[in-house]
């Protein structure tokens, strides 16, 4: 614990440093192609897999099952309704739920789950069903996108006025969408359902990114700030001091953030088989890592780019260079007569 406290002093003193806004090409790199391979995998893979409360259909649940094996809900879906799309998932590891396509009846749904309860050897009793309708999923898809949209405008908005520019906000906002593309990416190469739960996960990262990205950029605003009139440095190296600055503090808040998520989402899907821990952790977890991930690497230098190139933060850059530049030719001028007078010395 001493070393890396001392490891946080020695980069808030800037004693240590890492260069994350002079290396922001290859950050900038990493993200598009992050970004790139996230959109194109559900492109490949044909879709994402929204569960039923987005698509609609039918659902059986069969419990105390003594045979888990998929195929065999499969062929008693198939043998009542030719060509239906099944999906099946073992729960909870003696319980299997049984999605289909939307049944065109309640003869055909008891029809089905007569054939289910023949294939596990159960009782008929023992399997429940419900059926959602697919204007249901729509409502949901619906207000999981205006939820979206206003949150987004409600942020730029507030974070444009906290701190009194809009490139702050569109930086963070940036910054943003890569999280929630990537997170997305990675429901789609793992094939895991798309669900209410999961949904709730990507709200929820929204708030822990902006929450780290504000953080930083409150730093980075109170670097700026005091570096306005005669600094030593300039407006990236502000920047890049303000990241180092809070770098420890991002890690930690990830990790600790992490840790738990990661536990409730191999709990969820590897022991208990509760979906709904699995959908929701999976998102909170990706969010959690590829958020601190984008503050450091993405929002923080996208922010210095944007600005660099103003005239009065340009003219400070070149105030700061051309003194750093006479205070080395100072140096080094110093340094030959210094070596000239040695032999008089001696």
């Amino acid at each position: 614990m001493g070393a890396f406290a001392r490891f946080g002093n020695e980069l808030y003193t800037g004693k240590r440093s890492y260069d994350f806004v002079g290396k922001r090409k290859i950050w900038y790199t990493i993200a598009i192609v992050a970004v790139v391979l996230s959109v194109l995998i559900p492109v490949v893979k044909g879709g994402f897999n929204f569960g039923i409360e987005f698509r609609g259909g039918s659902q059986f649940q069969i419990a105390d099952v003594k045979s888990t094996d998929q195929t065999l809900a499969e062929d008693a879906v198939a043998s009542v309704v030719s060509g239906a799309t099944t999906h099946v998932t073992v729960v909870g590891g003696n319980s299997v739920r049984v999605q289909t396509d939307q049944l065109k009846n309640d003869k055909v749904t008891q029809q089905v789950s007569a054939a289910l309860a023949e294939a596990y050897g159960v009782e008929q009793s023992d399997i429940t069903s419900s059926f959602i309708g697919p204007s249901w999923g729509q409502d949901v898809s619906k207000q999981a996108i205006v939820g979206l949209i206003v949150f987004l405008v409600l942020a730029a908005i507030l974070m444009a006025l906290y701190f009194r520019t809009w490139k702050m906000s569109a930086a963070a906002l940036l910054s943003l969408m890569h999280d929630l593309i990537i997170t997305a990416g990675v429901y789609a190469a793992t094939g895991w359902e798309i669900t209410p739960a999961a949904m709730i996960g990507f709200l929820t990262i929204l708030g822990f990114s902006l929450y780290d990205t504000v953080v930083v950029f409150d730093k980075i605003r109170e670097n700026t700030t005091l570096d306005a009139d005669g600094a030593a440095r300039t407006f990236g190296e502000s920047v890049n001091l303000a990241v180092n600055q809070t770098l420890v503090r991002s890690i930690n808040t990830g990790v600790v953030a992490a840790l738990p998520v990661a536990a409730i989402l191999f709990f969820g899907a590897f022991v208990l088989g509760a979906d709904t821990l699995r959908d929701i952790s999976l998102a909170l977890l990706v969010g959690i890592l590829v958020g601190t991930y984008s503050t450091i690497f993405v929002a923080a230098p996208l922010y210095a780019n944007f600005r660099h190139n103003e005239p009065r933060i340009a003219k400070h850059d070149k105030r700061v260079l051309q003194a750093r530049e006479r205070a080395q030719t100072s140096d080094d001028a110093e340094g030959e007569r210094t070596e000239a007078d040695a032999p008089l010395a001696r």
